[in-house]
Parts: C-alpha cells; structure tokens; sequence
C-alpha cells in the first residue's frame, strides 16, 4: 500500500514538459516515438541495438539526474541506476532488452521507453494464401517474425509499438463518375503479423506486397516479400434505377416506396456495376418478394423496362463468381403502378379567355393504349390522338370552330386491365367565330 502515493505522484508528474534524451555509441540513429498520451510516458526510443549505447540527461536548474529503471511492473517499482555524472548531465549505459527509465531532474520525473529492436528483429519468409478461403476475407499464412513489440505504461499495462508493416495489392473500387469499378491499389497497416492473418478479400487478380517495417526503412534496411498470383473469388456490384419523367400536367402521379413508378406506362433503366470475379449476372424482375421463380431475367448489366402492369413489381441484381461460391445479391427496387383512372372534361373556353380553360384534355394515370377521336355534330372529325397527354386546343384546319357542341369518342385501355369506351358531349361556350358550315369545307 505504501506504493501507491508514489505511483500516484508518477502518474500526475510525468506527462507535462516532455524532454529528450542523448544518445551515444549506436551506430544506427536512435528513432524517436511520441508516446502514447494515455501512458505516462515522454517519449519511447527504439535503438537497433541497445547493449552498450549510453544515453545521458542534462538538467534544467541545476542539481544531479538521478536514474531509475523499471520494467513491465511499472514505474511504482523503479530501481537506480549507476550513472555518470558530469556537472547537470547523467549518463548511464544501457543493457539489451527493452526497458522503462525514470529520471528525477527539476523537482520532477521524466519517464520513457527504450525498445531493443534486435530483440525483436522481422523476418520475411514467404506470404501465401490458404487453401480454405471465404468471401469476405483473404486468409493468409505467413511465415517468419513480425510478432508484437510490447512496451510499458508507468502503470505496467502493455501496450504494442506498431511495427508500421505495409501489405499492399490490388482491389477495386467504384468510380462513381463512370459508374464501373476500376482498380486501384490498397495498402493494410499492420503492427504485427501472427502465423495467419487476413486482409478484405481482393476484387480481382492481384500479388501480395509485404513490406517493412517502419524501423528498418529508416534505417535504410526494409524487407519485402511477394505471394504468387491469386485469383479473386469475391464479387462485389453496385446498382442503380433511373426513372424517365413525362411533365404532363394532366397525368396523375403516384409511386412506391422507391420513388419508382407511379402512373404506366414507366419506364425505367436498371444499371449494375461490376467487379472482375462477377462472371455470372442477371436481373430479374418478380411479382413477389421471395423471387421464388422470376417472370423475367437478364443478363445483361444495363437495360430500360417499360412497366404497364397494376401492381408492385420487384427488380433485384444477382451476380456469381466462376464456381458459385461467392455471390453478391443487390438490394430489391420496388416499382409500383397505380390503378387507372380517366376523366372526361364536358366544357372549354378557348381563345375567350387565354391561358384559362383553353384546351380540352382528359385526366388520366395508368393509361396503356388510348385513342380519341372528336367529331362535330356532322360527323367532321375535328381532333385525334393516340397520347392522352395531348389535348384539343378548339382548332380545325389551324381555325378556331364555332362555340357549340362537339362529340368525343374514347377507347383505352389501363394498365389494372380496365377497358374504355367512352363517348359524350364537349360544350364550346363563350365566343363566336367563323360559320360551322366553314368548317366543313
């Protein structure tokens, strides 16, 4: 229990005033690592070898150093150190292994940690892939040493040094400008590698870079190691359904949950994009959810469907590697079409009050075949047209006819399977113009 002041004193003194050691003897630069913030540590320092390098600390105000050393017990448990000292400086000589230092100066402690990189030295072998592998991760055997560089809070909790290993290869990812993927290359950071690793599974043929570590680079000593060619398995694809719009303003609107759909006929474009592995694609299109058995497929990865049937109808992407293994389903797009609707105005205006009332145009949703035909009172047709968004402006022959009566005659169909035969009276009111017996010249 009488520990526990000191380690607290520790704890609260250590962090604040960070300052660095000199070092002497080694014959690779010494390399100087902030610590972590949560460890009460100033600085950790990795030498290439440790035995024999002397390292000194120069007080600020006046006094001797004094050197401790403590191990993964933490500092609570902090033994002196011999040192040689030379007015405000401190030096001892270090011994192999990693190792704590505490070192009171200035009214205050200093803690640090100096790592022993030869005992801990990386050793590339080879890197190969296993044979028993899944979609989702590429698993990997390695052989050799890269295995955890353990360091000490003052505290004693263990903490990893990263060793900064790279492992590189190529993958792909989706540019969303040209909606396709393309390949890119990815780069894993790891601090350690165990007798099996795993990295995300590669999008398509790709060797493995294994490089590093980040001590031996900055001693100009890095190791590399390559796997042989492997093949992708995963299969990954990204889908898209772009509707096209009619801005007619007498077309009723409605649509599903996805926004797709609404009034028939819709037709709508479906696009997937693809990684390598992806030999197998299809869409299908399904009346039900489960897609027990598709009305349609295709296989090609972009296509334009016309939807003219009442109802929710379900579009979903499907792709598979070589053997089947691996296989991406995408996520389901709900296209619903309302039910039919038409109805007939009996009266119009034009030319009497511009911009009001001045075009005769039924309103409609979910019209698949649609003919009307309009007739004056001697059988003259006046208008026709097979789109319902048209509407008839009150003109024959590019002249306005007479206010008066005018016949319709309609025949459609809806996408709910409704059939209509409409006929009935349109009213022209408000204005006077050239004869009727005109128009029928």
């Amino acid at each position: 229990m009488k520990l526990l002041p000191v380690l607290l004193s520790i704890v609260v003194m250590s962090v604040p005033g960070a300052k660095a050691l000199e070092f002497s003897g080694n014959p690779l630069p010494v390399i100087e690592i902030e610590a972590d913030a949560t460890s009460g540590l100033e600085k950790i320092y990795v030498l290439h070898a440790k035995e024999g390098v002397k390292v000194s600390f120069v007080a600020g105000n006046g006094g001797v150093p004094q050197w401790k050393r403590f191990s993964a017990m933490g500092a609570a448990y902090a033994e002196p150190v011999a040192a040689v000292v030379d007015g405000r400086k401190a030096t001892i000589t270090l011994e192999a292994g990693d190792m704590g230092y505490l070192v009171e100066a200035d009214g205050r402690q200093h803690c640090f940690w100096i790592t022993d990189y030869s005992r801990h030295n990386l050793e590339l072998n080879s890197l190969s892939p296993l044979p028993e592998q899944d979609c989702a991760r590429l698993r990997l055997a390695f052989d050799g040493k890269a295995g955890e560089i353990p360091y000490y809070s003052i505290n004693g909790r263990r903490m990893i040094l990263g060793r900064g290993l790279e492992l590189s290869y190529t993958t792909m990812t989706l540019d969303e400008e040209s909606f396709s993927y393309v390949t890119t290359t990815a780069i894993e950071t790891l601090d350690y590698i165990s007798a099996e690793t795993s990295i995300p599974a590669p999008l398509c043929d790709t060797r493995l870079q294994l490089s590093g570590d980040r001590f031996l680079k900055t001693w100009n000593r890095e190791k590399e190691i390559e796997t042989p060619s492997i093949e992708a398995i995963a299969v990954e694809a990204t889908t898209r359904a772009s509707q096209s719009q009619r801005e007619n303003d007498n077309e009723q609107k409605e649509s599903g949950a996805e926004g797709l759909g609404g009034s028939a006929p819709a037709d709508i474009t479906f696009e997937a994009a693809v990684t390598d592995g992806a030999i197998f694609r299809q869409w299908e299109i399904s009346r039900t959810q489960e897609f027990e058995i598709p009305e349609l497929t295709f296989s090609e990865t972009e296509f334009t469907f016309s939807f003219q049937e009442q109802g929710t109808t379900y579009v979903r992407f499907r792709a598979d590697n070589a053997d089947g293994t691996c296989e991406f389903t995408g996520p389901v797009y709900e296209v619903f079409i309302g039910e039919s609707k038409l109805e007939i105005p009996n009266a119009f205006s034009p030319k009497s009050t511009p911009g009001v009332n001045d075009l005769w145009k039924v309103s409609y949703k979910s019209l698949v075949s649609y003919q009307c035909n309009i007739f004056n009172r001697w059988g003259t047709q006046m208008f026709s047209s097979d789109n319902p968004a048209d509407g008839w402006d009150g003109k024959y022959r590019g002249r306005f006819v007479p206010a008066g009566v005018y016949y319709y005659v309609i025949k459609a169909r809806g996408a709910d399977g409704v059939d209509y035969n409409r006929a009935g009276d349109i009213n022209i009111i408000d204005y006077s113009e050239p004869s009727e017996q005109q128009t029928q010249q």
